[in-house]
């Protein structure tokens, strides 16, 4: 059987079959320490799941309209006039299986053949696929740690041709954890609206922005400029409900009817159960996130103390996520010759699983995350200091 073009043309996900790999060594009984996952390791708070607890008694198990519950939409919309200061209207909400699903959502009832959508690199590895699923083409903006991986507006402006049809932002970044202050972002989105290019603004990680850096959005200028910004969010990382598949996306409400659209084709409404544990995470207490962000911040500056003794290493200081990004391309020599060959190295030599920053865009890094354990953060980070020097 002759498969489509289309599936044809993509890449699996880097982060899962590394993921997939590091179990299977796992099963065997070597001791792996996965640095590789995009997930925090703190729990749901209990007034979260208590509720998709009482959603079951309630019998909360049926049908909800697509694009979400009422409930669920006023509070995403809620969200966005607390934390950001813009009315939104409950209409311009499409709840979501996770941020994931909004995002290839959007590139579905946004791209016609052969319209380019700008990506700053590195790049969370989904984002070009997308694009391709939905018959456009991504043009990926290099940028450098040298820089925090920051795009700037010149290079901003020289990328953009009349078939430049949107940009899509990440803040704080995955797999960089690098993150654009308020004026920053601004100045980019300022000059995308100006030459006609819409923007996406992934902000899946805005409450994991350590002080004294501050949470940035593009929400504002949605309130300006409906037509032209699209926010997505979500629940999975700053309430930990990576699982629970459960995210939202704020756009001019047309562009919502017509998400809803391609959503009701594919998987109707996000699990009933999640929108009701949803509807008590966004309209409950975010205080909690102040002592994760404290323990992801003094695990940052751990995991930056031991990569700054590795010879050449080069790894900017990120304001958020849990991400680190080294660029270690001074360790490419004999059979590692490459990031892929890198993380198959250190994967053998060291029991420690990490993601090729070739998935993300820029094969001379890493990504590791340091959402764990400090002590087994540390043995990791010790185990591959020790094969690196071995190269």
């Amino acid at each position: 059987m002759q498969l489509s073009q289309r599936v044809q043309r993509i890449q699996p996900s880097a982060t899962l079959t590394i993921n997939a790999r590091a179990g299977e060594m796992k099963s065997r009984g070597l001791d792996v320490l996965s640095l590789a996952a995009g997930e925090p390791d703190f729990l749901p708070p209990g007034h979260v799941t208590d509720r998709a607890r009482q959603a079951v008694e309630e019998g909360f198990t049926r049908y909800t309209p697509v694009p979400g519950t009422p409930e669920l939409r006023r509070a995403a919309a809620e969200y966005f006039a607390h934390f950001y200061g813009i009315g939104a209207d409950p209409e311009t909400i499409l709840v979501c299986n996770g941020g994931k699903q909004g995002l290839f959502n959007l590139f579905q009832v946004l791209l016609d053949p052969g319209d380019e959508v700008l990506i700053p690199a590195p790049y969370w590895v989904s984002y070009p696929e997308m694009v391709r699923i939905s018959d456009g083409e991504p043009v990926v903006l290099p940028t450098d740690p040298e820089k925090d991986f920051l795009l700037e507006p010149e290079q901003l402006k020289s990328a953009i041709t009349p078939r430049t049809k949107a940009l899509i932002l990440n803040t704080p970044s995955n797999p960089t954890g690098c993150h654009y202050g308020q004026e920053q972002l601004d100045r980019l989105i300022e000059l995308a609206l100006e030459h006609d290019v819409f923007v996406i603004s992934d902000e899946i990680y805005d409450q994991l922005v350590f002080p004294p850096a501050e949470p940035a959005s593009a929400a504002r200028w949605f309130a300006s400029s409906p037509w032209r910004v699209a926010v997505v969010n979500g629940l999975s990382k700053s309430f930990a409900l990576t699982g629970w598949r459960i995210g939202y996306v704020l756009a001019h409400k047309e562009i919502i009817q017509a998400m809803s659209k391609i959503q009701g084709q594919s998987t109707s409404n996000v699990c009933s159960l999640v929108q009701e544990a949803a509807v008590a995470a966004l309209k409950g207490s975010f205080h909690f996130l102040q002592e994760q962000r404290r323990i992801l911040a003094s695990r940052r500056d751990l995991a930056l103390e031991r990569i700054s003794s590795w010879a050449g290493a080069v790894c900017p200081k990120p304001d958020g996520a849990f991400y680190l990004f080294p660029r270690l391309d001074t360790y490419f020599r004999g059979s590692v010759t490459d990031s892929t060959s890198l993380c198959t190295y250190l994967l053998e030599e060291a029991e420690v699983a990490l993601v090729p920053g070739a998935a993300f865009g820029d094969d001379r890094c890493v990504r590791l995350s340091y959402a764990l354990q400090e002590d087994d953060l540390e043995k990791a980070l010790t185990r591959m200091g020790e094969a690196l020097a071995k190269l």
